[in-house]
């Protein structure tokens, strides 16, 4: 099939963006990389009255260091995160996120704000700005506004970005140097969306963990964080830390379903088993560091 008629539209600016998007009145879609916009446009799956081509704005790309953050522009290529030297250092655990989405061609054109405003609840992204307490900066028309990544997602593709309003920029809160990244999924076949997943990070000082961020991914309408287990973490012993107990605790915050892929009970049962080994893994190297 090919898509339904649209007007194109390929602005310059932000400015020009959002002021695109306040006319269409809700009948405008902005397209970034394309990698999951163009095939639903192609199944008539998406007709909007106007695609919004917000590549030309420069704006939207590259990452920068300010007020205690990273700020990661939606328009970054997710090849271009996995390549970043400074990213590696002050935020592995998303460059490890970036690489486990979709396949090498596809991360040269996917962006890091079209996965994080997709809203895809088995995706690796919108999971990793949760675990790690990122904020979602949008703008339009009406004026700016930052969102928490924990606040952002209502459900399967639902966020609460309105339609006039686009995402400018994606905050990564610092970490300390030196913490522990802790990712693991587990897909039918590499670059396939996770059935179950989990990411996030720990910090430890004098063999105490004084700060964790984790999140699920693939089990339930939304990314989740795991607060019951980060409750349990925090300010925890790593010597003293039973890593299975940790994980029985965390699956109750999650709400997995059954599809044609998996079932409920299915990712219960590997989502606890695949915290327990990753916290455990994490732990024994900070406690060898």
């Amino acid at each position: 099939m090919k898509p339904a008629p649209f007007d194109y539209v390929a602005p310059d600016t932000i400015e020009e963006a959002c002021s695109v998007l306040a006319a269409a009145g809700g009948g405008a879609t902005v397209l970034a990389g394309g990698q999951t916009l163009v095939p639903l446009l192609n199944l008539r799956m998406s007709q909007p009255f106007v695609i919004v081509d917000i590549n030309r704005i420069a704006e939207l790309k590259g990452t920068v260091r300010v007020d205690g953050c990273t700020r990661i522009g939606p328009m970054t290529r997710q090849c271009e995160v996995i390549a970043d030297k400074a990213l590696a250092r002050d935020l592995p655990v998303v460059v490890e996120a970036v690489r486990h989405v979709g396949h090498h061609q596809t991360r040269n054109r996917g962006t890091i704000g079209g996965s994080i405003a997709l809203g895809e609840p088995a995706a690796e992204l919108p999971a990793t700005a949760v675990a790690l307490g990122a904020s979602i900066h949008v703008r339009s028309i009406r004026g700016a506004r930052i969102v928490p990544a924990n606040e952002f997602y209502l459900g399967p593709y639902m966020t609460v970005l309105d339609a006039d309003e686009l995402v400018t920029s994606i905050s990564f809160p610092d970490w300390p140097k030196g913490h522990t990244i802790l990712f693991r999924e587990v897909a039918q076949r590499p670059g396939d969306f996770a059935l179950v997943g989990m990411v996030g990070a720990l910090s430890v000082e004098v063999g105490k963990i004084t700060r964790v961020g984790l999140a699920w991914f693939g089990m339930g309408p939304t990314p989740i964080r795991a607060k019951t287990a980060e409750q349990m973490l925090l300010g925890q012993a790593i010597g003293g830390i039973d890593a299975l107990a940790v994980a029985e605790r965390a699956i109750t915050d999650t709400a997995p379903f059954d599809d044609h892929h998996a079932s409920a009970e299915y990712r219960r049962t590997v989502g606890k088993r695949i915290f327990a080994r990753t916290l455990r893994e994490a732990l024994d190297l900070r406690e060898v560091a």
